[in-house]
C-alpha cells in the first residue's frame, strides 16, 4: 500500500463510508483555513444514519468502544469526502482529540482513541497519518454517545 493515493488505501480496507452527518447546533462540521481544515467533534454515525450508544465501562465493552472510535474515523473520513470530494486532498493529520464517555475508573481513554488513529494511519500511511493526540475521559457525550472526536489536518 505504499505508492496508493489515501483514496485508493481506502478502497482497498473494505468499509462503508456512512452518511456525512448534517450540524445539529449552530456550528459547521468542517472549516477550510488556508492549508488547514478543522473537523468539528463527530460522533459514531452508523451506515443508517443512526448513533451507536452507550458508556464505556458501564454499556460498552472497551472493545465496542474501540470499534465506536472507527466508526467516529469512518464518519470523519465521510465529512471529508462530502466536503472536498477526495482524501487525496489532506496532506496529513496534525491533531486528534479524543473524548470518551465512560465510568469514573475507566483508564483506558487512549485504547478507545487507537480505534480511529489506526484508521487514518492505514490511509494516510505511517508518516502522514498519525499525528499529535489527546485521549480523555468525559463523564457524558451528547446524545449518550461512546465517543466524539475532533480533528486538524494539513490540506496539499
Amino acid at each position: 500500500m505504499e505508492n496508493l493515493t489515501p483514496d485508493e488505501r481506502f478502497e482497498q480496507l473494505k468499509l462503508n463510508l456512512p452518511p456525512a452527518p448534517a450540524p445539529l447546533g449552530v456550528y459547521k462540521p468542517c472549516l477550510v483555513d488556508g492549508k488547514y481544515l478543522y473537523l468539528s467533534g463527530h460522533g459514531p454515525v452508523q451506515d443508517d444514519k443512526s448513533l451507536i450508544i452507550g458508556r464505556i465501562g458501564s454499556d460498552l465493552s472497551q472493545e465496542q468502544g474501540k470499534l465506536a472510535a472507527l466508526q467516529v474515523g469512518l464518519t470523519m473520513l465521510s465529512t471529508i469526502k462530502t466536503n472536498l470530494g477526495s482524501l487525496n486532498k489532506i496532506k496529513r493529520v496534525i491533531k486528534v482529540l479524543g473524548m470518551v464517555n465512560c465510568t469514573p475508573e475507566f483508564e483506558k481513554h487512549p485504547f478507545i482513541i487507537n480505534g480511529c488513529s489506526e484508521l487514518f494511519a492505514q490511509v494516510w500511511g505511517e508518516e502522514n497519518g498519525i499525528g499529535v493526540r489527546s485521549a480523555v475521559g468525559f463523564g457524558s457525550l451528547p446524545d449518550n454517545i461512546p465517543v466524539e472526536i475532533e480533528a486538524l489536518f494539513e490540506l496539499f
